[in-house]
């Protein structure tokens, strides 16, 4: 069941953008006029008024990803990133036909409790964490950065994380969060399989709708897919630990 939801982040910093940060969301307008727009991400989903799309179903979407070697984990001073280098491309369902969109990197976005980390919610329920696989339309541009803001740019795919079973895909990126407890700092890893994450092998049961990017610069016309089933991870592979993002905050990630 694909449902489209009727309303109308994410981002690869460049080295002269503004230093931003959480605690003065709702003053980014003020640098980033994006955020100022109508279509502002994140926003609860409402099951109830999620209308059911059989095109999306007949479409089928069609992610085609490979493993990528030599990934790259960063702390970027907001969240944990893995860059991505392998060509995984995702098509159908809700996108223009015979246009791919190219896998650039994950996102995770947690928070200080376990129960309230993700940025969307559904019947204003959160989730413990949430997790981006952020995509580029590769047919119609020739990098994330050229297709922001830019008409079918964007895709963001967003899997909420609950507590449960323990998820063997990450454990190759939470090996080495210890490592990476201050900004700038990156490791390489040897190899990710994008694959391990979609948890819905059907991919049926997702919600979509256009939005934005969820931090600066908060541009829109980013099309979202937000998967029904969430991941799950293990009580026992949880501890909360301060990690520091940048030199004026901290946050609270989760070890595995």
């Amino acid at each position: 069941m694909a449902d489209n939801v009727n309303e109308e982040s994410d981002y690869v910093p460049g080295k002269d953008e503004l230093d931003w940060g959480y605690e003065e969301g709702v003053e980014w307008g003020l640098h980033f006029p994006a955020a100022n727009g109508e279509y502002q991400s994140p926003i609860n989903l409402n099951s109830r008024e999620a209308q059911y799309d059989p095109s999306l179903l007949d479409a089928g979407l069609s992610p085609n990803y490979v493993v990528c070697r030599e990934c790259e984990v960063i702390n970027d001073g907001h969240t944990v990133r893995i860059l991505l280098k392998s060509k995984s491309v995702v098509t159908g369902g809700p996108l223009p036909s015979d246009h791919e969109y190219e896998l650039h990197e994950v996102r995770f976005h947690w928070g200080k409790e376990n129960q309230r980390g993700s940025e969307h919610t559904v019947n204003f329920k959160a989730f413990p964490m949430e997790l981006h696989l952020i995509h580029w339309n590769s047919t119609l541009f020739n990098s994330l950065e050229d297709a922001l803001g830019k008409k079918n740019g964007v895709l963001i795919i967003a899997l909420f994380v609950q507590i449960g079973k323990e998820h063997l895909g990450l454990k190759a990126i939470t090996e080495v969060l210890q490592d990476l407890q201050y900004k700038g700092k990156n490791k390489i890893i040897p190899c990710f399989n994008p694959n391990t994450l979609l948890p819905d092998p059907l991919l049926r049961d997702y919600w979509v709708y256009e939005g934005s990017l969820t931090t600066p610069p908060c541009s829109e016309k980013v099309t979202w897919i937000l998967f029904r089933y969430p991941l799950t991870i293990s009580q026992l592979q949880v501890r909360s630990q301060t990690f520091r993002i940048s030199h004026k905050q901290k946050c609270f990630l989760f070890f595995f």
